[in-house]
């Protein structure tokens, strides 16, 4: 009898033990299979917030501001009320900005497997085990990515990680300009050119460096004395051209901004193979609020300088943000990436069609031309598909063309910022579908004018 009490004590002393190391754990195993404990509040708050529809204009953030514990919606333009279901009477379509909200709808289809919940104590430490300031797993999952597209050659390469494609830029002009210390380097692009290039450089101009401008003012120089850093934009921002470097020889350094080097937005006839090469989550996945780019690099030399430049601006890349990019990565290439790239050029596609479509019967507004190509990602030839519509007013009266579309309630990007003349303005077509089909209301609006102006002409 002692002995069958001494039993059932150890039966139960193990049975406590057990239990009590499940109630431990960071998860219950209930019903044959693992509920959540710990996570269970933090995956109900951020359901609760995506459940808010907002009328299919709008949208709710867990950081965004609540009512009675409910978030509210934050509305597309030209939308307001509480659930984003009423028009605005004097909305404008507001095309300037490069948010590339177009591939919103392909994350919420793919919510399961993006969403992300991160541990209070997620990678506390400033280095990662090995004492990097990089993730080694996202950094195989990019030269993955690439080899899989086709955009860039990986191989025998650098990458350093930056706050998205603007930091590693200036990173690449310190690290260049270092090479000829004696003689400051000349920053040039070819026009028209994103402003930023020229904004950030004057910024953070040394007796190192300056901005000088359009590349093609430098082309004929024969000051063998002269280095230059030349900016190379493929596709360019804001016309979308495939642009090549313009200055060539031993005094001439090249940065080649792909940000845009995606099957969204561009054929991809061959990898790219630059000797620095930018790209970024914000035009790629359209998470420009996670800051985060990569640089591609040849020069290992340059790679150290410029690894150096990041370290000292910000310590590195945030560990929540590399930990989201490799999160986005991973369902990207779930399927190789064709669903996002299908479904991202399809998108782009078919808003350029119906742009240049608007426009084509139009004798006072024109776009830039851009070519169907053959796209090895996509095996086949493929139809333009530009984040953005470079639009010029054609007429000399119009030569104000951004007051021109301002007038006519769209808001564009001026020209003049771009380094050219004002008969130019610059429209995104990358924004949500309600910014996009409003811009398209507002250009039709706009021909239809000029067709009742011709026809009265004409009586």
């Amino acid at each position: 009898m002692g002995q069958i009490q001494i039993s059932w004590c150890v039966i139960c002393f193990v049975c406590s033990l057990i239990l009590n190391l499940l109630l431990v754990s960071d998860r219950m195993y209930v019903g044959g299979k693992w509920e959540l404990s710990w996570s269970r509040r933090a995956a109900e708050e951020g359901e609760a917030a995506a459940a808010v529809e907002c009328s299919g204009h709008g949208r709710t953030f867990l950081d965004g501001l609540d009512v009675d514990g409910i978030p509210e919606c934050e509305c597309n333009s030209c939308f307001v009320g509480s659930d984003c279901s009423q028009i605005s009477s004097d909305c404008v379509a507001d095309v300037d900005s490069g948010d590339a909200l177009f591939l919103e709808p392909f994350w919420m289809k793919n919510a399961a497997s993006s969403a992300m919940l991160v541990a209070g104590w997620h990678r506390m430490s400033y280095v990662f085990k090995n004492e990097s300031l990089i993730s080694s797993v996202l950094e195989n999952q990019i030269r993955k990515l690439h080899n899989t597209v086709g955009n860039a050659v990986t191989q025998g390469r650098f990458i350093v990680f930056g706050a998205g494609s603007i930091q590693l830029l200036n990173a690449a002009v310190h690290a260049l300009s270092q090479e000829h210390s004696s003689v400051p380097a000349k920053v040039v692009a070819s026009v028209p050119f994103y402003q930023l290039y020229q904004l950030q450089t004057d910024l953070f101009r040394t007796v190192d460096f300056k901005f000088q401008g359009d590349t093609s003012l430098w082309k004929n120089s024969s000051d063998s004395g002269l280095n230059f850093i030349e900016i190379v934009t493929a596709p360019n921002n804001p016309d979308g051209q495939m642009n090549k470097a313009v200055l060539q020889g031993s005094h001439v350094k090249a940065i080649h901004d792909h940000v845009y080097y995606w099957p969204h937005f561009t054929a991809i006839p061959a990898p790219a193979d630059g000797d620095i090469m930018l790209f970024s989550l914000s035009k790629f996945t359209g998470h420009a609020g996670t800051r985060f780019g990569w640089a591609v690099i040849k020069d290992e030399a340059v790679y150290q300088r410029m690894s150096t430049y990041v370290e000292l601006n910000t310590l590195g890349i945030s560990r929540d943000a590399q930990l989201r990019a490799f999160k986005l990565l991973k369902v990207v290439m779930e399927r190789s990436g064709r669903e996002i790239f299908e479904y991202g050029h399809s998108t782009m596609r078919n808003r350029w069609e119906k742009l240049s479509s608007a426009l084509s019967v139009s004798e006072r507004f024109s776009l830039q031309d851009i070519p169907s190509q053959y796209c090895n990602f996509f095996q086949t030839v493929r139809a333009a598909s530009p984040a953005y519509g470079w639009l010029k007013c054609e007429r000399k009266e119009d030569k104000e063309c951004y007051r021109v579309l301002k007038k006519a309630g769209i808001i564009g990007r001026d020209g003049t910022l771009f380094g050219v003349g004002s008969s130019y303005v610059r429209l995104s077509l990358i924004k949500t579908q309600d910014d996009f089909d409003m811009l398209l209301h507002k250009i039709k609006k706009l021909v239809a004018k000029e067709d009742d102006m011709q026809a009265r002409s004409t009586m």
